[in-house]
């Protein structure tokens, strides 16, 4: 046990150095090539910011984690083997990076992308890791394999887009993903399933590193960098990944967990419940599905008077509020009660922000008009 803990650490560190070895690079090469993120009506940043950060995301994860394997390999003579879904996932992951850095670099249309997060979401129950049981989700337990598959898709698809979408402010998309890593760290660390451990610790490494450049970098000096879509994606994708595996009820790898589906759902559902408000919105105004606008959290939350730095510790710790407060009802209800509390609370928390809004901006308008007159 105690050698695994060293192990994870040492990946973790691994994959941070990395970071901050690529990052630097990326910088460079995006200085040289002006590969830049423009500010725009909508976007909230003002100067223009290499937008190539993500990229190092998956070649240092994935550095860290072999070079780990080959140490756990070499000292105790343990064959290393992968799984067919293991095979499998990365498969999709490179479709999703690859697709992602093209679009960072020369930009692909968002029905091209949609169907290659489609492809690499399929792949993930092809490899024999899906969705079978929803624990008591509207009174549903097993599932047959058919509809398993085709929520599987689903969800892969829509976590990834997830990400995609709230990545809008510095620090969010990343440290969203970085509270979610800890969850599933800790829920699979508790299982004894020591090579995910050891995976998730390689791609927290090299995040910790890109957000010290996303969020303190001063892009005057040009330092600062956006993880850009090979970033979202990617961190999209194994986060899905990791919530299918979870909540796969298979105990040939794990013993049945009441709250595996719970768990993996309370520790995305910061993004997944924006993305259904704003389409829920978009849907009730007539608006494309796929516009782009400024209506996500961190859109209402600056709009409401905060900062880009208060906006990011105001999400952070809903999500963190969320996984707290399903943690101490899951000993009490079942998960359908569970999500209809969140609900609730997801209700009431833009109801207060709609108010705070609506008071800002009454206060702006009288103050014009004092002005003017």
């Amino acid at each position: 046990m105690e050698r695994l803990i060293v192990f994870s650490i040492i990946a973790f560190v691994a994959s941070a150095v990395c970071g901050l070895i690529f990052i630097p690079q990326i910088l460079y090469f995006c200085k040289r090539n002006r590969l830049y993120d423009l500010p725009n009506e909508r976007k909230v940043h003002h100067n223009a910011v290499p937008r190539l950060g993500g990229v190092a995301f998956v070649p240092s994860m994935l550095l860290a984690f072999m070079m780990v394997l080959m140490m756990i390999s070499f000292q105790t003579d343990h064959r290393i083997s992968f799984s067919l879904w293991s095979v499998y996932f990365f498969i999709g992951l490179a479709m999703v990076y690859i697709v992602g850095f093209i679009d960072d670099l020369v930009g692909v249309a968002p029905v091209t992308k949609f169907i290659v997060q489609i492809c690499a979401a399929c792949v993930i129950p092809l490899s024999g890791l899906s969705f079978n049981n929803l624990y008591g989700l509207f009174g549903i337990y097993e599932i047959p394999l058919y509809l398993g598959w085709a929520v599987t898709v689903f969800v892969v698809v829509f976590i990834v887009n997830a990400m995609n979408l709230i990545d809008g402010i510095d620090g969010l998309s990343g440290g969203l993903s970085l509270l979610a890593l800890s969850g599933f760290l800790y829920s699979f660390a508790l299982q004894g399933l020591w090579y995910y451990v050891i995976f998730i610790t390689g791609l927290m490494g090299v995040l910790v590193a890109f957000l010290y450049f996303n969020i303190f970098g001063n892009p005057k000096k040009n330092q600062k960098i956006f993880m850009g879509d090979a970033g979202s994606l990617s961190l999209g994708f194994i986060l899905a990944f990791l919530c299918v595996k979870f909540a796969m009820d298979n105990q040939a790898v794990m013993p049945y967990r009441r709250d595996g589906l719970l768990l993996s759902y309370t520790l995305l559902i910061v993004p997944a419940f924006d993305v259904i408000r704003v389409s829920l919105y978009r849907l009730r105004h007539h608006c494309p599905l796929f516009l782009a606008d400024k209506n996500h959290i961190h859109h209402k939350l600056m709009r409401a008077g905060l900062s880009q730095r208060q906006t990011l510790i105001v999400i952070l710790t809903l999500s963190m509020s969320f996984f707290l407060i399903n943690r101490m009802l899951a000993s009490i209800f079942e998960i359908t009660w569970i999500v209809l509390v969140d609900i609730a609370i997801w209700v009431l928390f833009h109801l207060a922000l709609n108010y705070r809004i609506s008071r800002v901006v009454d206060g702006r308008h009288a103050l014009d008009t004092k002005v003017a007159a």
